[in-house]
């Protein structure tokens, strides 16, 4: 059965995963007494975006890897126009609304500002273990993680490509991979590994871009039924959703959202339509924006509200609320058509008409 080109039920997953990690941020402005632990568990939205990462690029690169056509100066440079735009963008912006709130007499968390911390962020290196405080926007602590699996895509496809006749060997072995480091780096750091951002955040990526990878050659090398694809989809989402809400391990809720991520790529492969609705996907290709433009809307939003509404805690009625996180998707979409795919697109032309690329691709003809 041929692979689709473009997994749209994956996109569209993509924006799920973002609002997951944005409840988990804005819900405590909520005027409520207590949080549901699927809400709490929101930090793990982060793990879903790093095996979509994986599978997805094995799917789009891991072919040109095998015959011997992947470019690694290209392959860098296009995902360096994928995330360096928005990044830069959102942290310009956190910059200049913390120094005009220091400007007004508004109390600033100094780390928002810390110099010491620029020159990471800047090189996203900042999940390296090189930026000494989280600083201004701290979400991109993943985008730096990310930055190191681009980096590093050759080894995970060298990995992949030799384990590509067992791929359910891949899986057992990513999954075990998985448990093994979640259960050992808590001993080492005092802390889960799911919980790491500044310090540790480049590690966190590693065991989950390796089952994403795993994921997609057990993808790519079985057949696709609609009806079982659509129940296992069912199965792990609903699954997904139980095990946070209970307060499953980490591990487990990983390990399950791996199989939503297989389930939902078969359904596309077996010509389902879950998933695929324009407005879904829409939302999926908005979601990188979605994500990075969280804190800062967060940063605005919820100040003005306390001072516009004379709140004496940053604790929002729900209507309030409610407009707080609906109002970030169209923000989303205005960052995704102004900067973000924009600036993709020029940096990806500039590349591409550089005389040197223009050489390379002349004598490959």
């Amino acid at each position: 059965m041929t692979q689709p080109v473009d997994i749209k039920p994956l996109t569209s997953l993509r924006f799920f995963a973002a609002i997951w990690v944005v409840l988990y941020h804005y819900w405590p402005h909520l005027a409520v007494t207590s949080t549901p632990e699927v809400v709490a568990k929101g930090y793990l939205g982060v793990e879903l975006f790093f095996i979509l990462s994986g599978f997805i690029l094995c799917h789009v690169y891991l072919g040109a890897f095998e015959d011997g056509r992947f470019r690694y100066g290209d392959f860098i440079w296009a995902r360096l126009a994928r995330i360096y735009p928005m990044h830069i963008a959102t942290l310009v912006g956190i910059g200049l609304m913390a120094g005009l709130a220091l400007a007004v007499g508004i109390q600033v968390d100094p780390n928002i500002l810390s110099l010491a911390a620029l020159p990471a962020n800047l090189t996203l290196t900042q999940a390296w273990g090189l930026a000494p405080v989280a600083g201004w926007n701290h979400p991109s602590w993943s985008i730096s993680a990310e930055w190191l699996a681009y980096l590093c895509f050759p080894a995970f496809a060298v990995l992949a490509v030799s384990v590509r006749r067992w791929p359910g060997v891949a899986v057992a072995g990513a999954l075990a991979f998985l448990a093994v480091l979640y259960a050992v780096f808590p001993r080492f750091a005092g802390f889960q590994l799911t919980l790491a951002t500044y310090a540790w955040g480049a590690l966190r990526i590693v065991p989950t871009f390796a089952l994403g990878c795993a994921l997609y050659l057990a993808w790519r090398a079985g057949a696709a039924d609609r009806r079982t694809a659509l129940l296992g989809a069912a199965f792990f989402g609903a699954l997904v959703l139980v095990c946070a809400q209970i307060g499953a391990p980490d591990v487990v809720i990983v390990a399950a959202s791996g199989g939503l991520i297989i389930s939902l790529a078969q359904v596309s492969k077996a010509g389902g339509r879950l998933g695929t609705h324009p407005i879904l996907v829409y939302l999926g290709e908005i979601s990188y924006c979605v994500y990075m433009i969280g804190i800062p809307w967060e940063v605005l939003f919820v100040n003005v509200a306390v001072k516009i509404l004379h709140l004496p805690s940053k604790q929002l009625p729900l209507p309030v609320w409610i407009i707080f996180v609906v109002s970030l998707v169209p923000l989303a979409a205005i960052g995704h058509h102004l900067i973000e795919k924009p600036a993709r697109q020029r940096m990806k032309l500039w590349w591409a008409e550089r005389p040197a690329h223009r050489l390379a691709n002349a004598t490959t003809r």
